[in-house]
């Protein structure tokens, strides 16, 4: 049973594993520039994804994806997969099957995605001018990159 009208590009597993192989490879290259967590919101809106439509083996590989980004930024390991999995069940409001996917809703997401990863970072590690400029670049990335799969 889909629950989406809408496909997006995160749906195709294919493509999928191929974001997430990218997602992985960038972020071991970035943490030597202190760009902190690269694509997170694109890995959250894959784990939102997989989890509204019930992709079980596709959610395995986005935690999986999680746990690596997570172990080589130095955070706890599966704190981005219980901040993801409290914003979808909490944060984010429970939609109606007869309402349309927005692209907006997307956006909005991710805002509250790294409203979340900025207080968990907060958390661990104390908060600086350089992180909360490092994670709204981030976020700006985020969204150009969100923009190209729509």
């Amino acid at each position: 049973m889909r629950y989406n009208s809408i496909r997006t590009k995160l749906d195709n597993p294919i493509l999928l594993f191929i974001i997430l192989f990218f997602i992985i490879s960038v972020n071991i290259i970035a943490t030597v520039n202190f760009l902190l967590i690269t694509f997170a919101g694109v890995l959250f809106l894959a784990f939102h994804t997989c989890l509204k439509n019930r992709y079980l083996y596709s959610l395995f590989f986005v935690v999986f994806t999680f746990l690596i980004v997570e172990i080589n930024s130095g955070l706890a390991p599966f704190s981005l997969t219980l901040l993801s999995l409290f914003i979808y069940t909490f944060i984010i409001p429970k939609e109606d099957e007869e309402s349309v996917y927005f692209v907006a809703n997307s956006y909005v997401y991710m805002i509250f995605f790294y409203i979340g990863l900025l207080i968990l970072w907060a958390v661990f590690y104390g908060i600086s001018q350089k992180v909360v400029l490092a994670l709204f670049l981030n976020l700006l990335i985020d969204f150009l990159f969100f923009g190209m799969f729509i």
